[in-house]
């Protein structure tokens, strides 16, 4: 089957599809779709777009989104790739806001909303390795990526700090290499 033309429509009907199944966050199903479904990037395309996407400020999959849009059909299709991400899911959560107070203290509510965090977490993790293992016989972006997770998740530090260190070490480690 030949991939679709990436047009603004497509480009919302994709990202709609990503926003509206990616429970506990869009990102795995982001790099499934765009990278193991419609074959539109390779794993190391998605992580310079994930990565430049996180240096923005703002969500960095929809970021993301609207870069690949941007790139594919112009301005027209980042604002699609953008919206279609954001605007199904959006209108779900104000639905769901409205109507979870009268069932917050439900026991089964909480019992699956537990489950599903267990659930993005994995999903998260996944993507993580599945990243890094784009980073072909790279050394330096699993230390980078095992200092970040030390110092952010079991050390606790801030995040900005651990950022202003990590973004510069790590440029600077790329640049080293790319001119050995």
């Amino acid at each position: 089957m030949p991939p679709l033309p990436i047009t603004p429509a497509t480009l919302f009907r994709t990202f709609a599809r990503m926003g509206l199944i990616g429970f506990g966050g869009v990102l795995p199903w982001a790099r499934r779709v765009l990278v193991d479904e419609r074959g539109w990037l390779d794993d190391a395309e998605f992580a310079d777009l994930l990565s430049t996407g996180q240096i923005l400020p703002g969500p960095n999959v929809v970021n993301l989104a609207m870069m690949f849009g941007y790139r594919h059909a112009g301005l027209k299709g980042g604002l699609c790739a953008a919206l279609g991400l954001i605007g199904p899911p959006g209108l779900i959560v104000l639905a769901l806001g409205l109507g979870y107070r009268h069932v917050a203290g439900n026991a089964l509510i909480q019992g699956a909303l537990h489950g599903m965090t267990a659930v993005a977490a994995g999903l998260i993790i996944l993507t993580a390795i599945r990243l890094a293992r784009a980073q072909h016989g790279l050394r330096w972006p699993w230390l980078t990526g095992v200092a970040a997770f030390v110092a952010i998740a079991l050390l606790r530090w801030p995040l900005l700090p651990v950022l202003a260190v990590l973004i510069p070490t790590s440029l600077a480690i790329s640049l080293w290499e790319h001119r050995r």
